[in-house]
């Protein structure tokens, strides 16, 4: 003969097997990226460590995607394209949720963004913009306007040479070439120099955006051209590497030459501050927070606008030094 359960004893075991059932969902939700994890997944693909913006913007990116409670994969190309390329085809491997990159260079996206695009991964450009005509391929892009960075650097010059009635020699270090920071900031500085047909660019070379690299094609500037009279350099690091060589060469970097930046890094501000700088148009790294806000509404699926500029400045020696005490990077 066969005893009847009591109705309680059916009711507890199930609710042990409901709880249980609770539990192991409960738990999934902490791997990271799997089945059930609501947490944003974000790839993040940087340039590499060519200067202190640059370091000041991975720290920014880094930081903000804790606070914000995204897991970030980060990957550093070190200032090559093919790597940038892998990085992204391995983040849609592991179909992140977003994707974000600052490219190398301007040009040859079209192919891995359109494999993004497929696998239904949104990208976001930030700090360099590429030239992909189709500009479905990514979500939107979020950095500053480079060429207003030169535009205002070449003002500053005319505005501080307008008095002249000789020619005034100007060489250039420029950035990485074919990136758009070094395309947009030379063609913005040249655009407002225009407006002086004394100010002449005697001499245009790459220094790579590094110090080591400033410092070189400097030295090489100074044999080439002795009467050199401002310096245009495409960010502080490469003018910070320029001054080493202006002083090898016992001139008075500020003084026998006017040298403009841009960045606006703490490096940069000191030597504005200190007088080897005259000029620096800033372009903030600190764009995490930014970024996160973004990749959170990417997907969700909402509408974002194609470009978000960042809000920058110009500085003077006068206001760098003002400024420096409260600099965050």
């Amino acid at each position: 003969m066969r005893t009847r359960r009591p109705a309680r004893t059916i009711i507890a075991a199930l609710a042990a097997v409901l709880l249980t059932g609770g539990v192991a969902a409960c738990g999934n939700s902490d791997t990271g990226g799997g089945a059930g994890d609501d947490k944003i997944v974000l790839g993040f693909s940087q340039v590499g460590a060519e200067s202190g913006w640059r370091t000041a913007n991975t720290n920014s990116i880094k930081e903000a995607a804790a606070a914000a409670g995204i897991e970030l994969k980060f990957d550093d190309a070190q200032q090559k394209q093919e790597n940038q390329i892998k990085a992204i085809r391995n983040f849609i491997q592991q179909k992140v949720d977003v994707i974000a990159f600052s490219p190398v260079v301007e040009s040859g996206w079209d192919t891995v963004l359109k494999e993004a695009k497929d696998a239904g991964i949104p990208v976001i450009l930030t700090d360099r913009a590429v030239d992909s005509a189709d500009k479905t391929l990514y979500r939107t892009f979020l950095g500053s306007d480079f060429v207003k960075e030169g535009r205002l650097s070449g003002e500053w010059l005319v505005e501080q040479t307008k008095s002249a009635t000789g020619p005034v020699n100007i060489v250039e270090l420029q950035g990485t070439t074919g990136s758009a920071p070094a395309n947009d900031r030379k063609k913005g500085f040249a655009e407002a120099i225009a407006a002086n047909p004394n100010l002449k660019i005697i001499a245009s070379q790459s220094g790579d955006f590094t110090r080591a690299g400033g410092k070189q094609v400097m030295e090489q500037f100074l044999k080439a051209n002795p009467d050199i009279d401002v310096l245009f350099a495409h960010n502080d690091d490469m003018g910070l590497g320029a001054l080493e060589a202006i002083t090898a060469a016992g001139k008075q970097p500020g003084k026998d030459i006017l040298i403009i930046t841009v960045d606006a890094v703490r490096d940069g501000m000191q030597a504005l501050a200190d007088g080897k700088f005259n000029f620096i148009a800033e372009c903030s790294p600190l764009l995490g927070p930014q970024l996160m806000d973004l990749t959170k509404k990417v997907h969700a699926g909402e509408e974002v606008p194609a470009r978000i500029e960042t809000e920058e400045t110009t500085f003077t020696q006068e206001q760098a030094k003002e400024a420096l005490p409260n600099r965050k990077y």
